[in-house]
């Protein structure tokens, strides 16, 4: 049974930073595509970025690139969000995600309903 443990969140001032790691298990991933994605209070959940296991191609929501930075270690099967320069509206639980890459390749990769398999979520808070 997949699981995707994610830890890293944490709480820190803005201009910070804070590395997430998700940790995969139970299934072979090299055809999966793994995504973060985030939600804050009274928010929908929205996709921050997501990278395809077996080519390392990220893909990102377009005003995160540059400062997040989404990899991954094969050899720890583990999916890791770098965030600098942190903004309080960065505020969310991050949640983990991985869907098999025939169902979110191309342009459907920011969209949650595609990924099957969910993390419990870490909490980021962004203090002003």
């Amino acid at each position: 049974q997949v699981q995707l443990v994610e830890s890293g969140g944490g709480l820190v001032q803005a201009g910070g930073s804070l590395r997430l790691s998700c940790a995969a298990s139970g299934g072979t991933f090299s055809s999966y595509v793994m995504g973060w994605f985030r939600q804050a209070p009274g928010k929908e959940r929205e996709f921050v970025a997501a990278i395809a296991w077996s080519s390392g191609n990220p893909f990102y929501e377009g005003s995160k690139k540059g400062r997040f930075t989404i990899s991954k270690d094969n050899a720890k099967d583990t999916i890791y969000l770098q965030m600098n320069s942190l903004k309080p509206e960065d505020t969310a639980v991050y949640y983990c995600a991985a869907g098999p890459a025939s169902r979110v390749v191309g342009p459907f990769y920011f969209m949650s309903n595609k990924y099957n398999y969910w993390g419990q979520g870490a909490q980021v808070t962004v203090s002003s």
